[in-house]
């Protein structure tokens, strides 16, 4: 059974989709016990077979996230804004290798943390009330959890240093324009499109969607690589019983039974 080790992070399953809530008000702020709760649960899910995709959003209607817990860093000092950075690192780079599907729902303010934990899904889809920003600089700090990197290759590298070296904030339409989200949809029925999405993965192989996320995301540097890469993976696919499930269901014409299943 899929269980948050922690009520800052709220989880239920659909079907093949697990729907995570970020749940520490008022601003759905990240700490170390709800990043943690994060990577537990992400390999939870990685270990059920049954889970094809996962929906990851901010309990409430104001707040994705806000990003990380300030008072933390302001406490603890320099150690303190270190270890957080590590469980950052290490709970984003999780939900980054999730083997599934991952699509962010952006209900509303996603600032620092609460954009990263964004910057990592496979989609993002937003509200149109959301707000999307990494303000760090105008506390004296950067983003320490995949920002400068994943918005630079999201965006491109104008837009990131106009959101990170400029503070600029961006509202659900900007973000359309610019690419940081691939959908804007009204806050009602946010949710709803996330999880009509997460269904659409219900039709592709989870072994092959988990191969294909792997060469997406591989740092190949030529096109000769790739190909060695893609062509390893094409094989060893045969090895699994969704190649043959797939294609005598595509031919029957109904839908088919993974071995997952």
């Amino acid at each position: 059974m899929i269980a948050s080790p922690s009520n800052k992070l709220l989880v239920e399953i659909s079907e093949h989709t697990a729907l995570i809530r970020i749940n520490n008000p008022p601003g759905n702020t990240w700490d170390i016990e709800s990043l943690n709760a994060l990577q537990s649960l992400v390999e939870q899910l990685n270990s059920d077979i049954t889970i094809y995709s996962l929906v990851l959003t901010g309990n409430g209607e104001k707040f994705m996230s806000a990003g990380a817990d300030l008072n933390m860093v302001a406490t603890g000092g320099k150690a303190a804004a270190a270890d957080m950075a590590k469980h950052f690192g290490a709970a984003f780079s999780a939900l980054a290798q999730f083997r599934g599907v991952s699509i962010a729902a952006i209900n509303g303010y996603a600032f620092g943390g609460g954009l990263e934990c964004s910057l990592v899904c496979d989609t993002r889809i937003c509200a149109t009330s959301a707000t999307l920003a990494l303000p760090e600089a105008a506390v004296g700090l950067l983003p320490c959890a995949g920002g400068t990197h994943q918005l630079k290759k999201i965006v491109g590298e104008a837009w990131a240093k106009r959101m990170i070296l400029f503070g600029e904030r961006v509202d659900a339409q900007t973000a359309l324009r610019i690419g940081l989200v691939d959908e804007v949809i009204s806050p009602e029925n946010l949710i709803s499109r996330a999880m009509t999405l997460a269904k659409q993965a219900y039709r592709q192989s989870p072994i092959s969607v988990a191969a294909s996320k792997k060469l997406i995301m591989n740092s190949a540097t030529t096109l000769e690589e790739a190909l060695a890469n893609e062509r390893l993976a094409y094989a060893k696919l045969f090895d699994s019983p969704d190649q043959a499930e797939g294609i005598e269901a595509f031919l029957n014409k109904r839908e088919p039974r993974w071995s997952t299943d």
